[in-house]
């Protein structure tokens, strides 16, 4: 289904709290396929329910846009040929329209209080019938409106929605459906503090921006049919319209939203916002590349792969209409992938701050050191922090001795373990990691011991660590007078206890 225009997209979210995943995703979407076709893609913020709005919430927005490389065409802050891009600035125009609607025979004022909907609706749960407005105010007459108004009755506007027949939608990725025009409601289009509700106020803004596909969330989906007739009746040609499906939380039961934020799952954080993943240390090539691939797939199926090949590759007619669950394992997989694909300049660069977050302080030159041993074993960017923060630490309390000593191992075997294994360091001038793993692999033998026991022993003792960089290269970092030293205390250590 194509529209013969310039594409013009737009991603128009409601600055009333953090952006979430999904919303990035839907911007995502938009931005891929505007880029695919040489199009636009425009930030719109939809700030029409004034009750919401979250202070800071749009300039955050517009922050993790382009933290995860999402930069738009058109928006608040760049401004573009159909501003302005905040949609509160916009009213008149909506108000204009819904008028024009009124005087079209399209809409219609309606008066009724909300005790008398609430009342409404009571009678028809009553009933058993499906809750809704009975359509009280739609054949008023000119009189009867002008005598409500006199008595200061402030009216919303509605759509006058068909009461007969269907309305057929098309959807470029679900195809055709039938809505039975009996069942839709006669929405509200302004409400009585003049602000318009979404339904009339994108629809709006879509035509004054020349906006030629829409994709959104799947839960849109059923508004659709009340879009479809607004279109006709504005007499517009409608762009075309793209369901996306939702992302399911990690268990697969119902939509990931905001209220799942904060909490673990399988022994870890669900992470929701667009801010949270950076905060748990993901890189944004990461997380677009996960993004893509939820609800869409590359031409030839592979999972891993720049954004200029997904933006080559997007079309519609490759988005999964069903809902995706949303595999953090496959994450953090491509996260370490994305890691691996960083120069070592980038990489120290993104890791720096934390470091320095950490309390620790940064030698560059000691980072670029450190960042070769590191960098094919992280799978986040905390990573490098937990497991080599102590190369940028000046203070080094020492193992207990529990940590030193290895599996199949007591006290005493440990202690004459690094005795040995310190005589042998005093014998060289400095360290040289391939000779010095040669060395203590020789030893752990004529010791009798499995040279992982030996090896362990020396890791928490150099590093305070079970878990660190590869131990030898570590040792020649750090250098011999520092490993000696932490020998030393190790050993002390264990005599101690022995």
């Amino acid at each position: 289904m194509s529209s013969h225009r310039p594409v013009r997209v737009r991603f128009a979210p409601s600055p009333t709290g953090p952006l979430h995943i999904g919303g990035l995703r839907t911007a995502l979407f938009n931005w891929l396929y505007a880029r695919h076709h040489g199009g636009r893609f425009i930030l719109r913020l939809e700030d029409t329910d004034q009750r919401r709005l979250v202070s800071g919430s749009a300039e955050h927005i517009m922050a993790m846009l382009r933290h995860y490389g999402l930069d738009y065409d058109e928006g608040p802050d760049i401004g573009g040929a159909f501003g302005p891009y905040v949609q509160s600035e916009r009213r008149e125009r909506h108000v204009r329209q819904a008028g024009w609607l009124v005087q079209e025979g399209a809409a219609y004022p309606c008066y009724c209080s909300a005790e008398r909907l609430q009342a409404v609706n009571a009678e028809k749960r009553k009933r058993g019938e499906a809750s809704g407005y009975d359509r009280h105010c739609r054949d008023l007459s000119l009189t009867q409106r002008a005598e409500l108004e006199a008595a200061g009755e402030t009216p919303v506007i509605r759509f006058r929605m068909p009461l007969e027949g269907q309305t057929l939608v098309r959807d470029a990725i679900r195809g055709e459906s039938r809505f039975e025009n009996s069942r839709l409601q006669d929405a509200v289009l302004l409400k009585s503090d003049g602000f318009p509700t979404y339904h009339l106020a994108h629809l709006v803004d879509d035509q004054d921006m020349q906006i030629t596909h829409v994709l959104r969330s799947s839960e849109w989906l059923p508004s659709l049919p009340l879009h479809w007739q607004l279109w006709q009746a504005f007499g517009q040609k409608k762009p075309v319209y793209v369901h996306l499906p939702v992302i399911l939380n990690p268990n697969g039961k119902g939509k990931l939203s905001k209220r799942h934020a904060g909490f673990t799952q399988n022994g870890r954080q669900v992470l929701v916002l667009a801010q949270e993943f950076i905060d748990a240390g993901y890189l944004p090539e990461a997380v677009g590349n996960f993004l893509t691939n939820i609800g869409w797939s590359m031409p030839d199926e592979r999972e891993f792969f720049p954004v200029e090949a997904a933006i080559e590759g997007f079309e519609l007619s490759r988005v999964n209409p069903a809902d995706s669950v949303f595999p953090v394992e496959k994450l953090d997989w491509l996260n370490g992938m994305w890691i691996r694909e960083l120069s070592g300049v980038d990489l120290a660069q993104r890791v720096r701050p934390l470091l320095q977050q950490a309390g620790l302080e940064v030698d560059d030159a000691l980072l670029r050191k450190v960042v070769p041993l590191m960098q094919e074993r992280m799978r986040s960017l905390h990573d490098f922090a937990a497991m080599a923060g102590f190369f940028f630490s000046d203070s080094f309390a020492g193992p207990e001795a529990d940590a030193i000593i290895q599996r199949r191992m007591d006290t005493a075997g440990t202690l004459g373990a690094l005795q040995a294994a310190r005589q042998r360091l005093e014998e060289v001038e400095r360290i040289e990691c391939a000779a010095l793993e040669a060395d203590m692999r020789t030893l752990a033998q004529e010791l009798g011991i499995k040279a992982g026991q030996l090896f362990g022993s020396l890791r928490v003792a150099v590093t305070g660590q079970r878990v660190s960089p590869p131990l030898f290269e570590t040792m020649e970092i750090l250098g011999l007078e520092t490993c000696l030293e932490r020998i030393d205390q190790a050993i002390a250590t264990l005599q101690r206890q022995a």
